[in-house]
């Protein structure tokens, strides 16, 4: 089982343990993208959702008891896609050169697929107002920290520990706000908001 999958079983209601049910649920979230993409969370409705799925309403709530279990399904999904890429990313990261390289890099994907991709950029930018997505927004901040901090270690085995997997934890939880922040704002200001998130970051990465 991949990450993508195993994190999407713990955030339904009922796992699907069967192809068939795997193959349903995979519907389901694929039309709760489509409507998302097309109007918003907002607008996204249950029937619509079953009825795009080509499944019966009450096989949907089987999985998901409300709107809001999709949208957190999604975003968890979208999380375990991230955190793979940067685990593939800092992976043979070997010297202070080479972090500076990866992170900042991975920086400009992570900004890329933000303004690519519809879906995520309505999910996070209700992140504020529901508690259940904030909760899932710090675990993955602290899960992306630790494998920063894990390459940072790697390059500085001399450095102080809790001090490296603070500032890591702190750079990606930042760097989440700063996704926010950017692609709020006109594309001009968004673009220059990274650049200066990315001289932040890399600046104290290089510094410790």
């Amino acid at each position: 089982m991949d990450a993508t999958e195993d994190t999407t079983s713990q955030a339904l209601r009922r796992a699907p343990s069967q192809k068939r049910s795997q193959e349903r649920v995979e519907r389901m979230l694929q039309a709760a993208s489509a409507l998302i993409s097309e109007g918003g969370s907002d607008a996204m409705r249950m029937g619509e959702v079953a009825e795009r799925a080509g499944v019966s309403i009450g096989s949907l709530y089987q999985y998901f008891p409300d709107k809001g279990a999709i949208i957190r399904t999604l975003a968890e999904r979208y999380n375990a896609e991230g955190r793979a890429c940067i685990a593939e990313g800092l992976a043979d990261v070997r010297d202070m050169g080479g972090l500076v390289e990866a992170f900042g890099g991975l920086i400009d994907t992570y900004y890329g697929i933000f303004l690519a991709e519809p879906v995520m950029r309505d999910i996070w930018s209700g992140t504020q107002a529901d508690k259940a997505l904030r909760d899932i927004d710090v675990r993955d901040s602290r899960a992306n920290g630790a494998l920063l901090a894990e390459a940072w270690q790697r390059v500085m085995p001399g450095a102080d520990v809790g001090a490296i997997e603070r500032k890591a934890f702190l750079i990606m939880s930042l760097g989440e706000s700063a996704m926010r922040l950017a692609i709020s704002v006109e594309r001009a200001e968004g673009d220059a908001l990274v650049a200066d998130y990315k001289a932040m970051a890399l600046r104290e990465i290089a510094a410790v």
